[in-house]
């Protein structure tokens, strides 16, 4: 399937052997993008973009700005729409990809594919990732893996058979910033002290299901064929069950992924609660609230979650990890991020003076990062204190670009032979696992336990 480049080696495997160095990080001020050292030609990597819907769209962005690859096709069955575009923006930028309404005819017609990217809806993203690591491609496959957990294993285990590259698109594993906290802050100076819980959230306001132009509607007959029952469910399919996870996968994956992640241990049990109570023409929960059990090392750990889409309040999207002596509010977005020291802790001058950290000093503090001031009681047997304001800092590490650059990058430099992945399928299984349980659990009203074979292959 390979080109020969008349160097008696064929193009993959020239691929692996044409780029010296890797992927190189500063551990001061800002970070750059993952970059690929020495000499580098344009155009050596085919690659193929399979959906191009919304996703893929927010892909493109990232990918039309790196050099090294060759868009040579692209598949989606919106023909007129999202397959009309997406090869027009190519186009635009240099590339002559063959458009495609069918991922089957695509690997007939492309034996020169070394990587696809796929963004399609979830329950479509085992089949094609299978049929491409068989077809000797390696592929980036968008999160979640799957939209059942036997799609997931199957993709592990495919990649493995094929001795191909699989990555899944969890951004943040990649992210210079989430990097950098897990090693230096976490994992080499525990600044937290003992984590006991995790808070998260993802919150947006109410927005009507998506609609579509009527004169570029596809066909029944070929909805039906891609397993779609009509433009309702296949523009707004990520609500659907059988097709996708609903907001808790997609919205809840992403930071339900860095909660193992920095945690280091997968979650025991999970209890939870949601309901369909607000969209009526969507299946999937619209809102879930979830407490995950965590063993680690340190001790037992909650951790809580909640996805709400009929409301923006709460303060945006984060992560939030908290110590006895410390606690980490991550988040992709900037402004949400703030490392809080508590007053009992040892001084932080340290962190602040090797470049780690930088020194807000007091603030504000919201009302849902300490507890309220409790007001002082007269008698004096009883013994309440009013908590001491925290200190924040700022993580002094930040991101020049997309958010999904660099993820994107650390897979191409892997295919290159320079890097190896952030999150390949084995380990994003354990987050897809995680995931798909707490539908469950709503489901079955109880809380319920994990097993080692939930989280492997």
């Amino acid at each position: 399937m390979s080109k020969d480049t008349g160097l008696g080696v064929d193009r993959r495997s020239f691929l692996k052997t044409s780029v010296a160095g890797g992927a190189g990080l500063m551990l001061s001020g800002k970070l750059p993008l993952f970059a690929v050292g020495g000499d580098t030609k344009m155009n050596d990597i085919n690659v193929a973009l399979v959906g191009v819907g919304a996703q893929g769209q927010v892909l493109m962005q990232s990918l039309m700005k790196m050099p090294g690859l060759n868009f040579v096709a692209v598949c989606d069955i919106w023909e007129k729409f999202n397959l009309k575009r997406g090869v027009g923006l190519l186009r635009k930028s240099g590339h002559k990809p063959a458009p495609y309404t069918d991922y089957r005819e695509m690997l007939e017609k492309q034996p020169d594919l070394d990587a696809v990217i796929v963004a399609t809806p979830d329950f479509w993203h085992a089949p094609i990732t299978n049929a491409c690591l068989k077809a000797d491609i390696h592929v980036y496959c968008e999160k979640m893996m799957s939209n059942t957990h036997e799609g997931a294993v199957s993709m592990v285990r495919t990649a493995k058979e094929a001795g191909k590259l699989l990555q899944i698109g969890h951004q943040r594993r990649s992210n210079p910033r989430y990097q950098f906290v897990k090693k230096h802050l976490l994992e080499e100076n525990s600044i937290c002290g003992r984590i006991t819980n995790v808070n998260g959230q993802w919150n947006r306001a109410v927005t009507e299901p998506l609609g579509w132009p009527e004169r570029y509607a596809i066909d029944d007959a070929i909805l039906k064929e891609y397993g779609f029952e009509g433009m309702h469910q296949f523009r707004n399919w990520r609500w659907f069950k059988g097709l996708g996870g609903g907001p808790i996968s997609d919205l809840g994956a992403h930071q339900i992924d860095i909660y193992g992640w920095f945690l280091n241990a997968n979650p025991i049990a999970v209890t939870a609660s949601g309901g369909a109570d607000y969209y009526d023409s969507l299946e999937w929960y619209d809102n879930v609230m979830a407490i995950y059990e965590f063993e680690t090392s340190a001790g037992p750990v909650r951790a809580f979650y909640q996805v709400l889409t009929t409301t923006s309040a709460g303060g945006g999207y984060f992560e939030y990890f908290m110590g006895d002596e410390g606690s980490i509010k991550m988040s992709e977005n900037p402004k949400y991020t703030t490392v809080f020291r508590e007053a009992n802790a040892p001084s932080w001058n340290n962190y602040v003076n090797d470049g780690f950290l930088k020194n807000k000093g007091e603030r504000d503090v919201r009302p849902w990062e300490i507890p309220l001031p409790v007001r002082q009681e007269k008698s004096s047997s009883v013994d309440v204190r009013e908590t001491a304001a925290l200190d924040a800092f700022d993580i002094n590490v930040t991101l020049d670009g997309y958010i999904h650059q660099p993820h994107l990058e650390n897979f191409f430099n892997t295919v290159r032979g320079a890097d190896t992945l952030n999150c390949p399928g084995e380990e994003a299984l354990q987050c897809e696992a995680a995931v798909l349980k707490v539908n469950e659990a709503i489901e079955a009203q109880r809380r319920l336990t994990f097993t080692d074979a939930d989280f492997h292959a």
